[in-house]
């Protein structure tokens, strides 16, 4: 088993990896079914998940903490994207959906592997990050909302179904709301107070045993109902070629979700830790896990950040806990899934709701105000499109006020006029006589050729006879930027102004020639092209 603790140093504490699996177990069982409810799919959906496809990641993976398993934004999407092609939720052509969602996804992730796209998790900023995930878990919360109160609505869009919630508040089914705010009482004390125990089991199990007690499912507090026995077997997805292709949209979105969300988790404990992962790696290993998940019955599986700080807390070091884990789901739908059936439907809406909660990050909101306002609108943008617009339409959205505000500011790139300092050498300061060197701090590209040639000209109405170009910064140059260049040297030329270029390293020179800007006079230093200004008719 030593795939399973690669890269520990020492040896393996077996009791403790062992006890860290039954934790693991413990906070799955009740969150898989949670979010097997959110995604409108039946309760064993989301119990399947952790057997075969857990330990088919565990098996796969790089990372030693990393959990693979449903969680809420998976869910979430799931129930979302779904509603636009299926009928009802949990309905069979929504189930046999879900599982075809999860073969997709698996296509997308070993397809993202074959091209070693991994990298790709970098360009999902944490504002359109932030702001998606919180979306979600408001869109959580408002379900969850309804069965902790009791009561049903008949909204289909976001506002008016929260306008319904508050206006019936008054109908409210009084012993659900009592199981299901007692369930999530229970939940924070113990994560206050003893944060090592299974809080959302123990809650469980209470809130179980007093219906039960009580009998207060004769009194209109929901149940479960029962859950078959047996483990999963093989099953192929019945579904129109039309509808997997209806699918694809929603798999890129899951997947960029987790692609940013467990690789950049993966990474921040590897980091800790002192151990070397592989992205690519990872992409493998959740593509093979979701394909176990669409043929054994399960859903797609994502990352689990809240699950795997609970493993990490625990001291566990290995994938050994999802092994354990998977054998003790296993052996629960396998011979005691009848106790199932008794779960109050209140509770496991509340242990998702204290869940979901945290996924709100309010700090990180108030630092994006306080540090920069438009990726707080982005984020904010994102939170709200999410229940309103939709999950995919708003990640699209997003995406879209990411990139408008990364070509926004590298339309405005830094630049300054250097004058000579201590020793010679130049530093920022005003451009003085008629030499003037110019720095451009970024890549000359088609968002910025404009700010370049305006700043030159403007320098050379100033009545600037030699304008040194410091190109040290710049790293690249498109087409555009490249005719912006060409252009600039020929109206500079045309005013009898000297343009030259300094400090340019070889593969921008190289660059420059490609582009065919062979006239252009080159010097090594800002100092040198001052000398050549001096010993010129000019100096």
């Amino acid at each position: 088993m030593t795939w399973f603790a690669a890269g520990i140093r020492g040896p393996l504490n077996w009791p403790r990896e062992i006890t860290a699996g039954v934790t693991l177990a413990a906070l799955a069982i009740p969150l898989n079914i949670g979010y097997a409810q959110i995604a409108g799919l039946p309760p064993v959906v989301g119990l399947y998940a952790a057997i075969v496809p857990m330990l088919v990641f565990a098996l796969l993976c790089s990372s030693r903490q990393l959990v693979a398993s449903p969680d809420a934004p998976i869910a979430a999407l799931i129930a979302s994207l779904l509603a636009a092609i299926a009928a009802r939720p949990g309905s069979p052509q929504y189930v046999e959906l879900a599982y075809a969602q999860a073969l997709v996804c698996a296509v997308v992730f070993l397809l993202f592997y074959a091209f070693k796209l991994g990298f790709l998790a970098s360009f999902l900023s944490e504002p359109v990050l932030v702001g998606f995930i919180a979306g979600l878990a408001v869109e959580i919360l408002t379900s969850q909302a309804e069965k902790i109160l009791g009561i049903r609505t008949t909204a289909e869009r976001f506002f008016p179904e929260l306008w319904e919630i508050i206006t019936k508040i008054p109908q409210a089914h009084l012993w659900s709301v009592v199981v299901g705010v007692a369930t999530m009482l229970v939940i924070v004390v113990l994560r206050r107070l003893a944060p090592a125990l299974p809080g959302p089991l123990i809650a469980l199990v209470a809130a179980t045993a007093v219906v039960a007690w009580a009998g207060l499912d004769a009194h209109g507090v929901s149940v479960l109902g029962p859950v078959p026995s047996g483990l999963p077997v093989p099953h192929w997805p019945q579904v129109t070629l039309g509808q997997w292709a209806a699918l694809i949209p929603g798999a890129i979105a899951i997947c960029a979700v987790t692609l940013a969300d467990g690789l950049l988790t993966a990474r921040r404990y590897a980091e800790q830790h002192g151990y070397p992962i592989d992205a690519n790696t990872e992409l493998r290993a959740f593509g093979l896990a979701n394909v176990a998940a669409g043929l054994t019955q399960s859903m797609t599986i994502g990352s689990s950040a809240s699950r795997t700080a609970a493993m990490d807390a625990t001291g566990s070091r290995s994938q050994i806990p999802s092994a354990v884990c998977a054998i003790v789901v296993a052996v629960l739908v396998a011979f005691f899934s009848g106790v199932l059936a008794y779960l109050p439907n209140t509770a496991l809406a509340g242990i998702v709701a204290v869940a979901v909660v945290r996924l709100i990050d309010v700090r990180k909101l108030a630092e994006l105000w306080r540090l920069r306002r438009s990726e707080f609108w982005i984020a904010v943008a994102c939170l709200l499109g999410v229940p309103v617009l939709g999950s995919l339409t708003a990640v699209i959205i997003a995406f879209l006020l990411s990139a408008v505000d990364v070509v926004r500011r590298a339309s405005r790139p830094s630049t300054a006029t250097l004058t000579p300092g201590e020793h010679g050498r130049y530093v920022r300061g005003p451009a003085e006589g008629p030499l003037t060197v110019y720095r451009f701090e970024s890549q000359l590209f088609f968002a910025n050729a404009g700010t370049f040639k305006t700043e030159i000209t403007h320098l050379a109405d100033q009545g600037a006879r030699w304008i040194v170009l410091d190109a040290e910064a710049i790293t690249d140059v498109d087409t555009t930027g490249a005719g912006a260049l060409r252009e600039t040297a020929g109206m500079l030329r045309e005013r009898g102004v000297t343009f030259a270029v300094a400090r340019a390293t070889t593969a921008l020179r190289h660059l420059l020639a490609h582009y065919g800007l062979t006239g252009l006079t080159f010097y090594d230093s800002n100092e040198a092209a001052a000398a050549a200004y001096r010993e010129s008719d000019h100096g």
